[in-house]
């Protein structure tokens, strides 16, 4: 049996990740240590296989830059130090596509690729790539360490972009037509790589995501049509998407590309989750909650 600890009791990625296992009977053990507060430093992580670090600030979360820092950066140096001195053979940090940058405004193209270089534009992906160099001067043969570089995660009880899609969808009778291309990954999906991941042992950068690339609008337009309505993708509300650009990050965040390569990724081995199961899951998930 892997004994499994997850840093960060209400993280999105770490409840998906333990009911995932929940699937798989007996061959894993599950526990949760919340960094809040200074009781977890009391707390043995020795005879734990791996420790799946998830706890953080969201980049949608409001905070000055100091607290990014000491929270994504500096907690997670901490808890890989005391993983490795208790004994605990892995540790996997979930980092983010953030450490790339922006994505390329509409019409550009933005696909990263193994030499491409992270270059942060604000201080949730600075933070995660300055936690990923520290953690990594960790590392040794009986300390391995995994860095898993998440696109936009979707799913049920997912916050964030992906449910103001839904809404869009719900509301909308017309929606921009723009064309992009974005990484996306399923929790899911996303569970089942973390899970290989720890059977292998592995240790590296990875780069998680779904078989294909998606783009906004078509995103919008199925949504649309898995709940029973008809969005009509027109590029005459196009200009006012150029207009607002000048004013708000959010049009490129929505509309702009920003993709890895697809030879990045190992798709085959964990995209069990075919992509229009994952949106009727998630938008059935959605339902329930309203």
């Amino acid at each position: 049996m892997k004994k499994i600890l997850v840093a960060g009791a209400r993280s999105f990625v770490g409840r998906s990740f333990a009911r995932w296992l929940e699937r798989f009977g007996g061959r894993y053990r599950t526990d949760f240590v919340s960094l809040r507060g200074a009781e977890w430093r009391r707390r043995s992580f020795a005879g734990y296989d791996a420790l799946i670090h998830c706890a953080g600030i969201a980049h949608l979360s409001a905070g000055p830059d100091e607290l990014y820092l000491r929270v994504n950066r500096d907690l997670a140096e901490e808890t890989a130090l005391k993983a490795r001195r208790e004994g605990v053979g892995q540790f996997v940090f979930m980092s983010s596509i953030a450490v790339y940058g922006d994505s390329a405004p509409p019409g550009k193209e933005k696909i990263i690729a193994a030499e491409t270089v992270p270059a942060p534009t604000n201080v949730y992906g600075r933070s995660k790539l300055e936690a990923e160099r520290r953690i990594a001067a960790l590392a040794s043969p009986a300390f391995k360490i995994a860095v898993v570089r998440a696109p936009l995660i979707y799913g049920p009880g997912c916050k964030g972009n992906f449910p103001a899609l839904i809404e869009c969808a719900r509301r909308l009778p017309l929606f921009p037509k723009v064309e992009n291309r974005r990484s996306m990954i399923y929790i899911g999906n996303l569970c089942e790589q973390l899970r290989l991941l720890v059977d292998r042992e592995d240790s590296g950068t990875f780069f998680p995501q779904n078989e294909a690339y998606v783009g906004t609008s078509d995103l919008v337009r199925r949504l649309g049509a898995l709940q029973g309505r008809k969005i009509t993708l027109t590029r005459l509300l196009n200009p006012t998407l150029y207009f607002l650009r000048r004013f708000t990050p959010a049009v490129d965040k929505a509309f702009g590309s920003l993709c890895y390569a697809r030879e990045l990724s190992r798709c085959e081995e964990y995209n069990i989750v075919p992509f229009e199961r994952s949106l009727v899951e998630t938008l059935n998930a959605f339902e329930n909650l309203q």
